[in-house]
């Protein structure tokens, strides 16, 4: 809708809901429950991982198993923390958040970097101690090897399922939690070597892949931050040059003078722009250039838009 006439000052503002493609995303409510299930899910799974890895760490000793309890219990911790702030997240724009609460949920997934930073400082300095102090892990049983290869299988499962919601959902903490879970895979492998090459006699080969899984862990961290702090900064959603060329190939819109972007986790963009038309122009014409404006910024950025379109004359 467009307020007032070109050249006043006035701003039109057009939204759209509409996705370049597949299913269009539920409501808020029905996406934070289906979040919150999914989160359910994989909890009860992380559980039962957790218990079994606690069970072998402690009966073995053996510093990269209980690396991969320590991470397990980071999942679990996190599908709790993610079943709380996901419901905060899902609640509509109000006066005091007009934008909405989605950053809830990017927050969410900068606790995943604190827990895995503890648990990266935690196997370092374990690694590092074992090896000065030549500590050897109790051998483990072929049983115990079958368990801990079991809990890769439900890990790998995890992941899949995690991403697959994840993006079906476009929920950014779903997605930082199947990578953290990507990363207990690689660390569980790490604890099954461990395992292996422990019943083969060499025991001191522990403490090494001790500090390998330390090292994904940290790795993990510097991935899920480079994706969370230019959403929680307000980084720029869709390049503003694009944006003007987008304005500018619409005949009627003589010059784009402001762009502005920023983007949520779930891909909402909002855009602000100044477009520039002929000061004769009526408010009937102003409203179809605002129209088309989102539209085709709407269908460039292949998903869900909302344009503001401040109007000066020539």
């Amino acid at each position: 809708m467009v307020d007032g006439r070109p050249g006043t000052g006035q701003d039109a503002r057009v939204t759209t809901g509409t996705q370049s493609a597949g299913d269009p995303l539920p409501s808020h409510d029905a996406r934070a429950a289906e979040v919150r299930r999914v989160l359910l899910r994989v909890l009860v799974l992380n559980g039962l991982v957790l218990a079994i890895k606690l069970a072998v760490g402690m009966r073995t000793h053996a510093l990269a198993v209980l690396g991969a309890a320590l991470e397990s219990g980071l999942d679990l911790m996190n599908n709790v923390i993610g079943m709380m702030l996901v419901s905060i997240a899902a609640r509509a724009p109000d006066e005091d958040h007009p934008y909405g609460h989605a950053k809830f949920e990017t927050i969410g997934t900068m606790g995943i970097v604190v827990f895995l930073s503890i648990s990266c400082f935690e196997l370092l300095r374990e690694g590092v101690t074992s090896l000065l102090r030549a500590r050897e892990p109790h051998a483990a049983s072929a049983g115990e090897i079958g368990v801990m290869a079991i809990t890769l299988l439900v890990n790998a499962g995890i992941v899949w399922y995690e991403r697959r919601r994840g993006r079906t959902l476009q929920s950014a903490f779903l997605s930082a939690d199947a990578a953290h879970t990507a990363s207990d895979i690689f660390v569980t492998m790490l604890a099954l070597a461990s395992l292996v090459l422990t019943r083969a006699g060499a025991a001191r080969a522990d403490a090494l892949l001790g500090i390998a899984v330390a090292l994904l862990i940290a790795w993990t961290g510097w991935q899920i931050l480079r994706e969370s702090v230019p959403i929680l900064v307000d980084a720029r959603g869709m390049d503003a040059g694009d944006l003007r060329r987008i304005a500018t190939g619409i005949p009627g819109i003589r010059d784009v003078r402001t762009v502005r972007s920023r983007s949520t986790a779930s891909g909402q963009l909002f855009v602000e722009m100044t477009i520039v038309v002929a000061g004769a122009s009526t408010v009937e014409e102003a409203h179809a250039l605002a129209d088309a404006v989102e539209v085709e910024v709407a269908r460039v950025a292949g998903g869900e838009a909302e344009v503001v379109v401040h109007v000066e004359p020539d």
